[in-house]
C-alpha cells in the first residue's frame, strides 16, 4: 500500500537496492551528454540533444500542478506501443514483487512533503528496475516533466572501480538510511559479483583478483571498508 504522506516499506527497500549503483550511473551518464536543445520523436524511439541521437523510453511523467506521476506505460496515449516497452517492465516487476508504487497507473504526490523529490525517487528506482543506464528528467511544459530511459549501447555503463568503491557505498547507504546491507548487495548485483555474508561481513571477489570486506556496526551501518589486493 502507497502511503499518503511517504512511499511503501516495500518501495523503498527495492529503491535503496539501486541506490550506489544507480548514482555512479547518473553520473556517467551527465558526463556524457552534450550541452543543447533536446528534442524527442516517441513514434521512431529517438532522443536528440546536440548533435547525439539516442533510442529511448518514455519512464513517466510528473505533473506539477497535480503533483502526480504517470508511468509511462500507463499513458494512455503510449499504451502498448514501442516507446513504453521497456517500462512496461517495471510495472510487471511491481506485481511479482508486491510492490504498489509500481503497478498503480498514476501515483498521486500531492501528500509528500516534496512531490518533485519523490517523482525523481519514483524515476531513479524505475531505471533501477529497468536496469537502464541513467534516466534523462525535462520539462515538457509549464507544469509538467517528463522522463526518459536510455536504451541505447552509446550509452556508457559505470564499470567498478575498486578506488572508488568505498565512496560509492558510503554515499549510496546515506541517500535512504534504511538499509547499508541492501545497497551493498544491491551494488554487488548490477555487477554482476557473488556476495558471502558471514554475520556483520559481506565478502566480494573483485575483477582482477582483489576482495571487498564491507564490514557493519551493530546499527547495521557501513564501519568500514576493506580491500585487499592480489
Amino acid at each position: 500500500m502507497i502511503m499518503k504522506n511517504g512511499f511503501s516499506d516495500a518501495f523503498l527497500m527495492e529503491a535503496e537496492r539501486h541506490e550506489a549503483w544507480g548514482a555512479a550511473q547518473l553520473e556517467a551518464l551527465s558526463e556524457f551528454m552534450p550541452a543543447g536543445p533536446w528534442t524527442a520523436d516517441l513514434e521512431a524511439c529517438l532522443y536528440r540533444q546536440g548533435d547525439l541521437e539516442l533510442r529511448v523510453a518514455v519512464l513517466g511523467t510528473f505533473d506539477l500542478r497535480e503533483r502526480s506521476w504517470m508511468w509511462g506505460w500507463a499513458n494512455p496515449g503510449l499504451r502498448g506501443s514501442e516507446v513504453v516497452a521497456l517500462t512496461g517492465g517495471i510495472e510487471r516487476y511491481g506485481r511479482a514483487h508486491a510492490i504498489a508504487e509500481f503497478t498503480e497507473e498514476v501515483v498521486d504526490l500531492s501528500g509528500f512533503e516534496d512531490p518533485r523529490r519523490a517523482a525523481e525517487m519514483l524515476a531513479f528506482a524505475g531505471m533501477g528496475v529497468a536496469e537502464a543506464p541513467g534516466y534523462l528528467g525535462l520539462p515538457a511544459g509549464p507544469d509538467s516533466q517528463v522522463y526518459f530511459l536510455p536504451d541505447d549501447p552509446q550509452v556508457p555503463r559505470a564499470g567498478l572501480d575498486a578506488v572508488s568503491l568505498p565512496r560509492q557505498l558510503v554515499t549510496g547507504a546515506g541517500l535512504i538510511g534504511r538499509s547499508a546491507r541492501q545497497v551493498v548487495t544491491g551494488y554487488l548485483d548490477h555487477h554482476g559479483l557473488p556476495s558471502r555474508e558471514d554475520g556483520g561481513l559481506i565478502r566480494t571477489d573483485l575483477p582482477g583478483g582483489s576482495t571487498a570486506e564491507i564490514e557493519f556496526d551493530d546499527a547495521g551501518r557501513i564501519a568500514a571498508v576493506r580491500l585487499t589486493a592480489v
